[in-house]
């Protein structure tokens, strides 16, 4: 039997090739749990605000490896002890904190499987493989659930500046053209250091943090919060509840063997083995071809719904410093239910609160390592310019109906 290489270089439009050099980092890629993120969107819908906005999950997981080898590299080069066991393991870590997610990403989180975070699903994901490869990922999922005693590890993959961020945020930037969340995570990483095993930054680093949470503030509300995109996926997931509560009444919705089986189920509380090697099988295009599919269905709310998503046609929306009142939106949703003659306007109507926290001072902070050796939480910094208002929360509502009854008094 021929011997197949696992020696990789992956060519990542945004950081340059990726080297996998390990054999174990290998065959997990390999997994079809893995190679599903190929066919799972990074931005949801935002491809329909940001054309180029069509990369994957695989392609950002592969740029956490990318950006942790550096992370090693320069930690170990300040002295830092890194095994070879928590170099492969910390790898294996930020390959996997995201195999999760479900179609579109964050969009149906909460709908195909009720209640299931998507976090839950990567650790569940990262037990079964870890049973399939004789427990050799058993240092990476503690290092995934913080309980491995060398902290830094898990705050390279999940902090207020962790790798999972540094490389979204410079990726969703590139296919999305939004020049301002670009950040300078290379720069950013040169600025890390580990004191008492604890993840800080050398204070003359504090400009580069400065723009990355700016960056990420940006990011949201231009492209993660937009109002268009925000719109799209509202409608997607009405789209997908009316698919389940028509399956549930026993009317006819067309769908993959895949999509079905979530369509009809409905209890996720106890995951099963079935459950989850389903799951491994479902992603964006089940959902597309059953929209397609669903535009001439005789329910006229699915159809509808599902028209103006593969068509585009996509409401009136806008984000407003204010919500309206119960009672306008009551009124939204009449005057839609007889637009469209149908008995209920809700699934056509929407108000969403969308908040955004740069910086939350009071978890995990960001720390500072200072030239005297002294170690200082980042909104303490003498030379802060802009994190003061950066830990203030901001909160505006997204606001969505048919262009046919903008207006109504």
């Amino acid at each position: 039997m021929e011997k197949i290489n696992k020696r990789k270089i992956f060519n990542d439009p945004v950081l340059g090739f990726v080297s996998i050099s390990d054999d174990l980092l290998f065959d997990i890629i390999e997994h079809p749990y893995f190679q599903r993120l190929r066919r799972i969107s990074q931005t949801g819908l935002s491809y329909y605000v940001y054309p180029g906005a069509t990369h994957s999950r695989f392609l950002h997981a592969l740029g956490g490896i990318q950006l942790m080898q550096i992370t090693h590299k320069i930690l170990r080069d300040k002295g830092v002890e890194i095994s070879k066991e928590e170099e492969r393991a910390s790898l294996i870590a930020i390959l996997l904190h995201d195999i999760g997610h479900g179609p579109f990403s964050h969009a149906l989180e909460s709908t195909l499987l009720d209640g299931i975070h998507h976090e839950n699903l990567s650790i569940t994901f990262m037990n079964l493989l870890n049973e399939e490869f004789n427990n050799e990922l058993s240092l990476a999922i503690d290092i995934f659930l913080n309980k491995y005693p060398r902290k830094f590890f898990h705050q390279l993959i999940s902090s207020q500046i962790d790798l999972d961020r540094l490389d979204y945020l410079k990726r969703d930037s590139f296919f999305t053209g939004v020049s301002e969340g670009n950040v300078n995570s290379e720069r950013i990483i040169t600025m890390m250091n580990v004191i008492n095993d604890e993840l800080v930054i050398d204070s003359k680093g504090i400009y580069s943090i400065e723009k990355y949470l700016t960056s990420r503030m940006f990011m949201y509300w231009q492209v993660y919060f937009h109002k268009t995109s925000v719109t799209a996926e509202i409608y997607l997931i009405e789209a997908l509840k009316r698919a389940k509560q028509l399956t549930k009444e026993g009317k006819e919705v067309p769908a993959s063997d895949i999509l079905n089986y979530f369509l009809k189920k409905s209890d996720f509380i106890k995951l099963t083995k079935v459950d989850l090697e389903k799951f491994a099988q479902l992603d964006d295009s089940d959902i597309i071809s059953a929209l397609k599919l669903w535009q001439a269905n005789e329910d006229k709310i699915l159809s509808l719904l599902s028209q103006f998503i593969i068509q585009r046609k996509l409401p009136f929306s806008c984000i407003i410093s204010e919500p309206i009142s119960k009672d306008k939106l009551l009124k939204l949703e009449n005057a839609t239910k007889e637009l469209f003659d149908i008995e209920d306007g809700k699934n056509f109507v929407h108000q969403k609160d969308l908040s955004v926290l740069a910086y939350n001072d009071k978890k995990d902070p960001i720390k500072l390592l200072l030239k005297n050796g002294e170690i200082i939480e980042l909104q303490k910094a003498d030379n802060q310019v802009l994190v003061k208002d950066l830990r203030k929360k901001i909160t505006r509502y997204h606001l969505c109906m048919p262009r046919e009854i903008y207006g109504v008094k």
